[in-house]
């Protein structure tokens, strides 16, 4: 339907201005400030608390070897690895932070790709902000590439040789068996290959629609179909198999077959809420004028729509183990729910509150949908609860009884998301604001729901 309200100009430019940089340097300061503060803490107060929890946890971990046979021997195996000192602490932070902001930075090229396969209009008048997200690809595979080489042995326990010395003490038939794929250079590969897949085919999407901002015609359009769609299938791929190495190989007997799907809906929710909340402060700040009520509306029923989808795969997942009641299944909830002293179960239930509960019933009114204030309080729970969600699924496996939630974690979660805004600022800066000779844009312009 025609939109009976005037057009705003398609000419805008987004300035950086340099407050806007001071402040997101700033708050890298205060993230830094507060990493050190923790790290201080830990490393003076901390310790004999850790350790007294990690010998709690390691008594009922023995108690549960002794009935729980397979679950026994998984959670008796990790007790050592779960004594973690400071510096795996660090690294295990570092390691959350960058998986989790890999997954909402490749997730700006996945909904342009889908946008482009689908030929979508709606969106056009707004695609420089997903756009946008994938160039801090480099910034997390860098980091995440560090992390696991100097920090990988204490944070994944298939990295021990002792566990493939057939006869020796710490031989696992298990872990041997998966050895194939689970191995260090193989890992390392799939590591640099998928970010050089995606940040690769980002950029010759990028410069594609940068040529066609610059030069028109539907040439570039269609390139940019082919690619989007060369993304989409290689991403079904590789965002399982980076979702089995990021995340499910920390707990290295647990495996579900749900696990890649349950990754890609938190990776893409968070990813849905960063282009929604960008939007939202862009148009705060006077751009994006041609953005309506129309998108705004559709973008809150994305981040409503998958919210619930999110809640359905987790549920689905947890359901099917919880029906089986397999114990090599249910010790990766029990870990959660009742292991390291209980530690996990409030962000546990927490994650649920801020990723469905509260979304569902924010979001769940027409108005709410469009309405700034909404839609950041919204957007910003779906953010946090996610990072949340990443926290329950890593940090068990690599910290369990010496993990923590104070001002170390809450430090990295602010170095990278300002990082994170840095980059998505720096890039909104080099191109038109809107992409004045998109094909769809005159769609865009006149996008309205009744």
């Amino acid at each position: 339907m025609a939109s009976a309200h005037s057009i705003p100009s398609i000419e805008e430019r987004f300035e950086f201005t340099s407050g806007a940089k001071r402040n997101l340097i700033i708050g890298g300061g205060i993230g830094i400030a507060l990493v050190a503060l923790g790290a201080f803490l830990a490393a003076n107060g901390g310790g004999h608390e850790a350790a007294a929890h990690g010998a709690e946890a390691a008594a009922a971990v023995g108690h549960g070897a002794a009935g729980h046979g397979a679950a026994g021997h998984e959670a008796a195996a990790a007790t050592g690895h779960h004594e973690a000192g400071l510096m795996t602490r660090i690294w295990a932070n570092l390691w959350v932070n960058g998986v989790y902001f890999t997954g909402m930075a490749v997730v700006g090229m996945f909904f342009i790709s889908y946008n482009y396969l689908a030929q979508a209009g709606w969106s056009a008048v707004f695609k420089r902000v997903p756009e946008a997200l994938p160039a801090f690809l480099p910034f997390t595979g860098i980091v995440m590439l560090l992390t696991f080489i100097f920090g990988g042995h204490d944070l994944f326990h298939w990295t021990h040789e002792g566990l493939y010395e057939v006869g020796g003490p710490e031989y696992d038939p298990i872990i041997a068996g998966k050895r194939g794929f689970l191995n260090t250079p193989f890992f390392v590969f799939r590591l640099v290959f998928y970010f050089a897949v995606w940040y690769w085919l980002w950029r010759v999407i990028r410069n594609l629609s940068l040529k066609e901002d610059e030069i028109g015609g539907t040439e570039f359009y269609e390139k940019s179909i082919r690619f989007g769609t060369a993304f989409l299938v290689v991403f079904g791929v590789t965002s399982s198999t980076s979702a089995w190495d990021f995340v499910m190989s920390i707990d290295t007997h647990w495996f579900s077959t749900m696990f890649g799907w349950y990754t890609l809906a938190s990776w893409h929710v968070a990813g849905l809420a960063v282009i929604t909340l960008v939007i939202v402060m862009l148009r705060e700040r006077g751009y994006l004028r041609a953005v309506n009520s129309s998108h705004l509306r559709d973008l809150g029923k994305f981040v409503f729509a998958f919210s619930i989808f999110w809640t359905y795969v987790w549920f689905a997942q947890f359901l099917l183990i919880y029906y089986a009641n397999l114990p090599e299944e249910t010790i990766y909830f029990l870990e959660r729910f009742r292991g390291h002293g209980g530690f996990f179960k409030a962000p546990f239930f927490i994650t649920l509150f801020l990723n469905f509960f509260f979304p569902f019933l924010v979001l769940m009114t027409r108005d709410a949908k469009y309405t700034h204030s909404i839609l950041k309080v919204a957007c910003w729970s779906v953010i946090i609860g996610h990072y949340m969600d990443f926290y329950t699924n890593i940090m068990p496996g690599t910290l369990g009884a010496s993990a923590g939630f104070g001002p170390l974690e809450w430090g990295f979660f602010l170095i990278f998301i300002c990082a994170f805004g840095y980059s998505i600022a720096s890039q909104l800066e080099k191109a038109n604001l809107i992409p004045r000779n998109h094909p769809m844009l005159e769609e865009s312009l006149h996008h309205d729901i009744a």
